[in-house]
């Protein structure tokens, strides 16, 4: 019988039916549902049981309204939210390395249940796989104004009633939780790395510079990290939007009355009214409004600025971004449409590019479209640039720091499928048999996918185990003779090669250095 006992109680796990060598225990709380009193609070320890809990199904999510496939929804009334997943050998040895997986979704939806992120490929690997949910919207990130509604002081006495980046607290004490209790499931709480991509991604950006999290990972994998930071008063503002579209005052007493599915719906409303307003500035484009907030407790910089300045200290990163990022934004449909010259010119005023960049894209990319030019643009932007940044932040400040590109595409039925975000998720995780990530990498794989999925999951735990997925640490800016692992079938140029800052992954590497990158808020 797979039982481990936790320091809240015993649970009882599953063998996977897709490798009977393997346990998951699913939907086990690290923290106590953060609603009722605890709603906008720091996370609270979750309470103890008596007897043997069994943890069959993955937990609720988070409040949202995003439908995914293969995922459960959310609904009003789901509270106990705060749960994580574990997947173990069920043999091993004990004194594994840990994986622990933050989902992204523009810190707004997403969870831990999506099939794309079953940890059972990687526990075959010999790791210990943690995924977890974790507050987002504004239950996570929003920000409450510091007036005279109800407070007092927060239940773990931290003397913060209503701290702000309460998803990334979340976070942390899944992390705590895993310190206390992983070995009970054959972990090293000493051997933790700790994993995201895209908002994922960002969090565990966040949480690479925070002193609050120091010690409890060692090393971290970031994958299309998003550049999206918010001040207070960015926030600030954001919750005046949200108020008003949910019809109550912006304060904390019209807030804490709000029920979470006005919130979700009123900023849902806000969003809407970006993506349809041109005129509306850089949130038009892609109307992403919650994300980590510098409060000078949790956050004190971006962590862009933070890594450069050693924050980063001893963690080892291992960062990866697509090399088409922003086309599945187009794809999907949640991004504004640039096909026209003056479209072009005014996003790049929105965001102050300077021409330069704008027209090295275009020599780059000769017979593009205005749209791909817009797209490649918007991918450096928002994802590759950024992410190539940190690692050459942490490793120009003395950290270790591995860099890699997804660059596999595909044709199939008479669709391309490019190296676009999130399609590197399913061949790191091993999960590419799962249907519903098929339109993400167009269709059922093939033999050379699945041997590239091989070598990408191989990656992951090896830098997981020993610190080393395969390749050369960063010593100078990607691009310049340092180098970049980039991942491609073996019918894509034999597969993974080193690359030196040749092609157009290369060559929109020296633009963005010149041009300079400017920081986004969401």
């Amino acid at each position: 019988m797979d039982v481990y006992t936790t320091k809240a109680g015993a649970v009882r796990g599953r063998r996977t039916a897709r490798d009977r060598g393997i346990v998951a225990v699913r939907g086990l709380p690290y923290a106590a549902p953060p609603f009722g009193d605890l709603r906008f609070r720091a996370p609270r320890s979750a309470e103890p049981w008596d007897g043997v809990r069994d943890c069959p199904a993955f937990g609720p999510v988070a409040p949202q309204s995003a439908e995914l496939p293969g995922a459960p929804v959310w609904s009003p009334g789901d509270e106990d939210i705060l749960t994580l997943n574990i997947w173990t050998p069920a043999d091993g040895p004990g004194d594994l390395p840990v994986l622990v997986w933050i989902h992204g979704g523009a810190y707004v939806f997403g969870s831990s249940a999506q099939p794309d992120f079953d940890g059972t490929a990687l526990a075959g690997r010999g790791l210990v796989v943690v995924t977890l949910n974790s507050r987002i919207g504004f239950e996570g990130f929003g920000h409450l104004p510091d007036d005279r509604g109800p407070g007092g002081p927060a239940p773990d006495g931290s003397g913060a009633p209503f701290p702000d980046n309460r998803g990334l607290l979340d976070q942390i004490a899944a992390l705590e939780w895993v310190r206390d209790n992983i070995s009970a499931f054959g972990g090293s709480p000493d051997r933790v790395t700790l994993a995201g991509q895209s908002s994922g991604a960002g969090s565990v950006a966040c949480l690479t510079v925070a002193d609050r999290a120091r010690g409890l990972f060692r090393r971290a994998v970031l994958h299309s990290a998003v550049n999206a930071f918010a001040t207070v008063e960015q926030a600030a503002r954001t919750t005046a939007e949200v108020a008003e579209a949910a019809g109550v005052p912006a304060t904390r007493a019209g807030l804490l009355a709000a029920p979470p599915e006005d919130l979700v719906a009123a900023a849902d409303r806000v969003r809407a009214r970006y993506a349809q307003d041109p005129g509306s500035g850089q949130r038009h484009y892609d109307p992403a409004i919650y994300g980590p907030v510098a409060d000078g407790v949790l956050l004190t910089a971006d962590p862009l600025e933070a890594l450069a300045a050693g924050a980063g200290g001893t963690v080892e990163l291992l960062v990866c971004h697509t090399t088409e990022e922003y086309w599945l934004l187009d794809a999907v449909g949640s991004s504004a449409k640039v096909t026209t010259e003056e479209q072009l010119a005014a996003f790049a005023a929105d965001f102050g590019l300077p021409a330069a960049l704008v027209e090295g894209h275009r020599e780059l990319l000769p017979d593009a479209p205005v749209l791909d030019v817009y797209l490649s643009l918007y991918s450096g932007l928002l994802f590759a640039e950024y992410s190539t940044r940190l690692a050459e932040a942490h490793a120009l400040a003395g950290g270790r720091a591995f860099l890699a590109r997804f660059d596999r595409r595909r044709d199939h039925t008479g669709r391309r499928v490019r190296a676009w975000h999130c399609a590197d998720v399913p061949f790191a995780f091993g999960n590419l048999h799962e249907e519903s990530v098929h339109f993400l990498v167009g269709g059922p794989p093939g033999a050379a996918d699945q041997e590239l999925s091989g070598r990408m999951t191989r990656a992951w735990a090896d830098f997981a185990a020993h610190g080393d997925p395969g390749w050369d640490a960063l010593d100078g800016p990607a691009g310049s003779g340092a180098a970049v692992r980039v991942w491609r079938t073996a019918e894509e140029r034999q597969g993974v090669q080193q690359e030196h800052g040749r092609g157009a992954a290369g060559g929109l590497r020296d633009l963005w250095r010149t041009a300079g990158l400017p920081l986004l808020a969401p």
